[in-house]
């Protein structure tokens, strides 16, 4: 990054802008007169300014500021890279790409890739006192567009961006615009959409509340006869790909914020949707979770997600921001009593061990405390769910797709940890989209052995489409332990 020193040119004209005056009347005189200056690289600056830095800078928040020291004008920082069809890597123009920072709240607005796929992304990221990056930052990529699911959701990550990867660009000697920027562009900001089996439906866009107000990263759905979701920028815009025609209704889910519910019928695209703030009270949902036989796991979280993006399928769906415990961005840590305060209004599906935390909800339904729990929250309310989550330690992955998405070619094998306990084991391979591949329900258990080694046996597998193979152990007809929900994982490759 550059560093940034005073420069004597930058003196001098804010010198000069101290010294101009002007005469006001015969009998007046002249007074002083500070004229308005746009900031240089290193100086304080106001984001409310019309032109708070000179051209080529932004205003952006410095690290531990406050008051008149709370911006300084530094260098942008944007990230490039293109969004492709992960089938066909076929470009895909009229993209949608916003980031988000590890807690999932937007650190951009909206980038709309071109005609080729590509397309460039600033991001704000706060500055430390030279105006560079305070500290790097893991960021992820939120990407959407029409006839495509929506990036990541489901089986498909986002792979990590991270801030130490920045590159400065090299000055062009005939755009002093470029003189202080830096890019992030590698493989990670490559966005790979998965097309839709049966694309079909409307574009709704618009936005929530107003920019003033603290929405970004507010989960917008569109719920009717399908359901479909996407995440509002950091002004609050936001558009909904795929919408169903006819009649929907539209929900803002975001911690701490009440939204009113829209309804809507569609008969072609919309425009201009306004979702209003409510003044309602927010709710608070608490309860326990108990965690049994943990092996290599020692605390989970507990997680709200919206019933109609809940799919049955995965067994869980997009969490909204704020809708955790503990909150976002603090490693799992709940191995008792939980709380999550500030829940707006809605039917949820609550769930525990979702995240990998080598902890599963417990899969023997015959027990209590196994069951996925589904609660309505009205305005205001104090739930204290009665029925505290089982837990248990999970089947440990080897592979694929033990720490994330793997490439696999050829007839994959799926190896996992031996129950030792089991009779029996059951194998079932998704893609990415719901659909089920392949099931073997009698696996027979092993002995002398760590691990179980099972071999595809289904039909062919295509190129680019993610998959995921869930392995799960049975003892005495009852299930007792499964792989973890967002591991085994893998992209099939030619």
């Amino acid at each position: 990054m550059h560093r940034i020193s005073p420069t004597t040119g930058r003196n001098f004209n804010r010198w000069l802008a101290l010294a101009l005056v002007s005469c006001v009347g015969l009998a007046g005189g002249c007074k002083d007169e500070e004229l308005p200056v746009a900031g240089e690289l290193g100086d304080a600056c106001s984001p409310g300014d019309e032109d708070p830095c000179v051209a080529g800078l932004v205003c952006e928040a410095r690290a531990g500021g406050s008051g008149e020291d709370a911006y300084i004008c530094a260098g942008p920082v944007e990230i490039r890279g293109m969004v492709v069809d992960a089938l066909d890597l076929s470009p895909i123009a009229a993209a949608r790409i916003v980031a988000l920072d590890d807690t999932g709240a937007p650190v951009s607005d909206v980038a709309i890739s071109d005609a080729d796929g590509n397309y460039v992304l600033p991001i704000a990221v706060p500055r430390d006192t030279d105006g560079n990056p305070a500290t790097a930052l893991t960021l992820t990529l939120s990407g959407s567009a029409r006839d495509y699911q929506i990036y990541p959701s489901g089986l498909q990550p986002a792979f990590p961006v991270s801030t130490a990867d920045l590159v400065e660009v090299e000055d062009d000697p005939d755009d002093d615009t470029d003189d202080h920027l830096s890019i992030i562009e590698n493989a990670s900001t490559t966005v790979a959409l998965i097309p839709l089996d049966n694309p079909s439906g409307f574009t709704v866009s618009g936005r929530v509340a107003t920019e003033a107000d603290e929405t970004g990263g507010t989960l917008v759905s569109a719920e009717g006869s399908t359901s479909t979701y996407t995440i509002a920028d950091r002004s609050g815009e936001f558009t909904l790909f795929n919408v169903a025609p006819g009649s929907n209704t539209l929900h803002g889910y975001r911690g701490g914020l009440q939204i009113v519910p829209q309804t809507i019928d569609l008969g072609e695209d919309m425009t201009g949707v306004v979702l209003a703030l409510a003044d309602d009270g927010l709710a608070t949902v608490s309860g326990s979770v108990n965690i049994v036989n943990p092996g290599d796991g020692d605390d989970t979280s507990v997680v709200l997600i919206p019933k109609a993006l809940f799919s049955e399928v995965f067994e869980f769906g997009p969490v909204p921001f704020g809708l955790r415990a503990p909150e976002p961005g603090v490693a799992p840590n709940v191995g008792g009593a939980w709380t999550i305060a500030g829940v707006p209004a809605g039917t949820y599906k609550v769930l525990a061990a979702y995240e990998n935390d080598f902890l599963v909800r417990d899969p023997d339904t015959g027990i209590a405390g196994t069951e996925i729990l589904e609660i309505t929250v009205a305005v205001g309310d104090d739930i204290t769910l009665q029925d505290g989550f089982k837990v248990t330690g999970a089947l440990g992955v080897v592979g694929p797709g033990r720490d994330g998405p793997e490439q696999v070619t050829g007839t994959p094998s799926f190896e996992f940890e031996d129950d030792s306990s089991e009779d029996n084991y059951e194998v079932v391979v998704h893609d990415a989209l719901g659909n089920e591949i392949w099931r073997d329900d009698m696996i027979p258990g092993v002995s002398g052995s760590a691990t179980v080694v099972v071999e595809y046996g289904g039909p062919a597998l295509t190129p680019g489409m993610y998959y995921r193979f869930q392995a799960t152990s049975w003892k005495m007809g009852s299930p007792i332990s499964r792989t973890e929900d967002l591991r085994g994982v893998f992209v099939y490759g030619d």
